[in-house]
């Protein structure tokens, strides 16, 4: 395979390479790029072109990846792709993955269909373990959980019936691989570069990267609006894949109040969707592996 440089223009490679769409947004670089090669992109938002191409190389060619090449860039440009990359999992393909999930359970029988529900249970437990671990992104020791990934193709592939929308199971699959190839090499590059380069760090080093990441914590202490005790409860369910009613028959109050109790929910927390809400939950502490209510039997 060809190694790409960054002479390279960047709409060729993007159309021969749709993987790499969402790396280039990682680094700020949208769609709609022109002609423009990777050398000049880069220079119109300050962008360090050798990393940006050599990590394009190593997502698109599985036997390229030059570990003392990368370990030579400045540890802030790694840390700052490793935040993006982790953000936009959450931001990004979970929610891809659940909406073209729900679409497929919405018409072939809803709830009523057990290896859908199979699935949308494995699906809930992924979520929930990726969105705790990326809180611990520099810290964490463990990969991302991409065999539950694994587990969700092989039940769409080998279990689900045929009479199941058969174009919603291939975007399923599709959305999911796309995301297990990611979080695959995503793996490798933390074990290979960023894992070595933190502990190369010395203590005055670490010290201002904990400043940083303090501060953005307090910062997001300073914005964040105070939900009810009630809206709390509601929101923790949401997290933990309960619907509407399921909500409202756990709570024992009416849809209508959960409807009314979700919209605050968005407004206050200026979040949609329900990964968003889960990682919100997570991040300011209102869930914890130790909160995972049991789903209701159907």
């Amino acid at each position: 395979m060809t190694t790409l440089t960054k002479n390279a223009i960047l709409a060729d490679i993007l159309s021969e390479h749709i993987e790499l769409i969402p790396v280039a947004q990682r680094f700020g670089i949208h769609l709609g790029v022109g002609d423009k090669t990777i050398q000049e992109l880069c220079e119109a938002n300050q962008l360090n072109a050798d990393f940006i191409v050599t990590l394009f190389n190593v997502y698109i060619d599985e036997n390229y990846f030059p570990e003392k090449k990368l370990s030579s860039f400045a540890i802030h440009p790694v840390i700052e792709y490793f935040k993006h990359t982790a953000e936009s999992y959450i931001r990004d393909s979970v929610p891809n993955i659940e909406k073209h999930l729900n679409a497929l359970i919405a018409v072939s029988g809803g709830t009523d269909h057990k290896e859908l529900q199979l699935l949308h249970e494995i699906f809930l437990q992924f979520k929930t373990e990726l969105t705790l671990l990326l809180q611990q992104e520099m810290s964490r020791t463990v990969d991302y959980p991409h065999e539950l990934l694994n587990d969700l193709k092989n039940i769409l592939i080998r279990l689900v019936s045929g009479s199941c929308n058969q174009n919603l199971c291939y975007a399923v699959i599709f959305s999911i691989n796309s995301l297990q190839k990611d979080l695959f090499i995503h793996n490798r590059l933390k074990t290979k570069i960023l894992d070595p380069k933190l502990k190369e760090l010395n203590e005055k080093e670490l010290d201002v990267l904990k400043h940083s990441a303090n501060s953005q914590k307090e910062n997001l202490e300073e914005k964040k609006i105070k939900l009810t005790p009630r809206e709390e409860e509601v929101l923790k369910l949401i997290a933990t894949g309960y619907l509407n009613k399921e909500i409202a028959d756990r709570l024992n109050i009416s849809l209508n109040t959960v409807l009314t109790h979700r919209k605050n929910i968005i407004a206050k927390t200026g979040i949609k969707t329900v990964s968003g809400l889960t990682f919100y939950c997570i991040s300011n502490g209102l869930l914890s592996t130790d909160f995972i209510p049991e789903r209701p039997h159907k």
